[in-house]
Formats: C-alpha cells, structure tokens, sequence
C-alpha cells in the first residue's frame, strides 16, 4: 500500500495486452499487441531491442494478472492507473484490461484508477510499413448521440467505484485530443453545452464534482492529431480545469538524427514543468517519461530511419539510473510548487519502449526508482 505523498503519481496504461474483438478482426485470431513486442529486432548496431518483459507475456484481462501488477505499483508509490480509454461511434475498445481484470482483481483497492479518453483515430499501425499512409480502421470523432451514450456508461460503471481518482475532491477525466471533440460536435459552443451536461449528469448520480483534464502538446506524434493554436482561449472556452502531457517527445524530439540520449531528453523537458506552469492560465500536471522506442510498430524487414510516427528517433541509455535522475527532478519542482499530482509515461507502453513493469533486463529498476524518490 502506498505511504502518505504530498504529490500524487498517476500513470498512463496501454491496454492493448489482451485479445479484442476488434484486433481479432483486423490482425486474426488471440493477435494482442504482445505479438509486435515479441518480433522486434534491433534495427542499427546497439539498437536495444527485444525487449522481454520479466513476467512474461501474460493476458491483463485476468484478475490475476492485473492484482500483480496493482501490487507492484501500489507498493512502489504509485497512486493510479491512468488507462488509456476508447469508445468510437460503434462502442468500446480495449476496455477488458479495466472491466475484467483490474476492476475484478482481489486487491483492486488497493489502486486508484482513471480515464483518458483516447479519443484519436485508430490506424492500421500494428505494424507500419514506410509509405507511412495507413488506414484508418475507427474514427476519434464520434457524434454527439455517442457522447451522451458513452458519458452515461462512465458515470454508471467507473464513477460509481469507490477508488475512481480525484483530483480536491473531484473525479478526473482526462481528454486526449479535444479538438476531436469539438469536430464532433460542429462548434466550441456545443461541446462546452455537452461537457456541462456531463458534469451535471454526474452530479446528479451523486457523485460530486467532475475535474476535467486536457492533453496538450507542441508537435504531433500520431497520424491525424490536430494542434489548437489559441489553447488557453480553447481551454477557456470549453471549461477544461487543468491540462496535463502524455508523453516527453510531443513537445520534443529531434528529427535530424535516429537517437537521442536520455539525457538530452531530461535538459530539455525539466525546464518545461515550470514554461507550462507559467504558460497555461489553468494548473498544468506535469509529466515523466520513461522512454521512446516505436520501432516495434514498423515492419522488421523495412529500413528504420526518421521519417514519421512510428519511424521516429529513438531514445537511448534510459537507464533506471537515469530515469531516478529525471524523478529527482519532479520531485524538486512539485515540492516547490505544490503540485498536486503528475504523470508517468506510462505502465506498459512496450511497442513505443517506455514501460515501468519489469523486463529482463534491469528488472524491477524503473519502479524502484520510483520508490526510492517519493517514499524514501
């Protein structure tokens, strides 16, 4: 169980660790995207691929499984799961890891948890090929009948749990790309009309008050991801209460050469906590990035060099050392500052190489440091 923390930790989860219907489809029968991790091959000489995870590829629908993985993070400081959420216009995707294994595990409590409505398009990238056109495979802009239905599936099955995540009280519900949102919607107006709703619905239920969240970021990764100019207006505008980052290389990443040292990525990110506290007119969240490595999602045989997501530069020498180094540094900007949570990228974000559950490798390194910053 976790021990008392002035600064909360939530980190992003990727379920993608468990067959779906929908992947069934797409990539065939029992495909999960343990199949990218287990074919990677390194690209260039000290390229450091594959990456084995120390338990194994296990199935995170089953309680089991996600109990050891709520253990783990419980005991290593960690507050929630902040899981990478998807509902497009035909229903869910990849909600089983949540539904079946995390909510149904014995120690289920013992964690917080979160959504993140990743509410981008889903494209034909399990794996990519060079001429980087994939297709899209299910739409992030949903319509406003979707919304009111998917809003009243989150109050009636995650609201309702006891250790959904809250923020002064409130429940966080974070959004990756609001700009998706609005085009839903077909205008700022009514999308901010929705969000209110949303927030009136849950009231209603009893459940208090609603702190919403938005992802921001400097420069694209995913196909299809759309920048907002004026985003303190944007956030103004549609009533966000906070913004917070996903992931280190949305803000940057060079892309005149294929790696880029862990450290280089921590000069130029730390300074970052406090540009965002100072740039946006609501509290930013800062965040901690484990690492990036999205060779899996290419196809082995095709060249790897820069060229677009998933052919991106690649971050090396994200040791846990160099990982404790960067959380020193978290540590230092939210005890000054009196931030109330950050982020982590993320639990298990094997086919881009940033993860925090054990590999082969340096084991249970990277939660250890974790623990040793923030729990003494």
């Amino acid at each position: 169980m976790n021990r008392k923390k002035e600064c909360e930790i939530g980190v992003y989860y990727f379920p993608n660790y468990h067959v779906d219907p929908r992947n069934e489809k797409w990539h065939g029968r029992e495909w999960t995207e343990w199949e990218l991790v287990k074919n990677a091959k390194p690209r260039f000489e000290g390229h450091y691929q594959p990456r084995v995870p120390a338990w194994g590829y296990e199935d995170e629908s089953r309680p089991e499984v996600m109990g050891k993985k709520i253990r783990a993070a419980a005991d290593h400081g960690i507050d929630a799961f902040i899981f990478d959420w998807y509902w497009y216009n035909d229903g869910p995707y990849l909600n089983r890891a949540l539904e079946q294994g995390f909510l149904k595990a014995e120690n289920s409590k013992d964690l917080k948890f979160a959504l993140m409505w990743a509410n981008h398009d889903w494209t034909d990238i399990h794996p990519c090929t060079r001429h980087l056109d994939p297709p899209v495979l299910a739409e992030g802009v949903i319509t406003p009948e979707t919304f009111e239905k998917m809003t009243d599936y989150i109050i009636e099955n995650y609201f309702t749990q006891e250790n959904y995540w809250r923020i002064d009280g409130d429940l966080y519900m974070s959004f990756y790309m609001p700009s998706n949102l609005v085009q839903g919607f077909g205008s700022v107006e009514k999308t901010r009309e929705a969000l209110e709703r949303f927030r009136k619905k849950t009231a209603d239920r009893g459940l208090g008050g609603l702190h919403l969240n938005s992802v921001v970021w400097c420069r694209q990764i995913l196909p299809g991801e759309i920048m907002v100019e004026d985003i303190n207006r944007f956030l103004k505008d549609l009533g966000f209460d906070s913004v917070s980052s996903y992931v280190w290389v949305h803000h940057y990443l060079p892309e005149d050469r294929l790696t880029v040292p862990y450290d280089e990525m921590i000069k130029h990110s730390v300074p970052l906590f406090s540009e965002y506290t100072e740039t946006y007119n609501v509290p930013y969240f800062p965040n901690i990035t484990m690492g990036w490595d999205p060779s899996p999602r290419t196809i082995m045989t095709d060249r790897y060099e820069v060229l677009n997501y998933p052919y991106t530069a690649i971050v090396t020498d994200n040791t846990p050392e160099k990982f404790k180094a960067a959380l020193e540094e978290m540590k230092r900007f939210t005890e000054e500052n009196h931030t109330k949570m950050f982020t982590i990228n993320a639990w298990n974000e094997w086919t881009e190489g940033s993860y925090l559950e054990p590999d082969e490798t340096y084991g249970m390194g990277y939660l250890e440091a974790i623990r040793d910053v923030f729990l003494g």
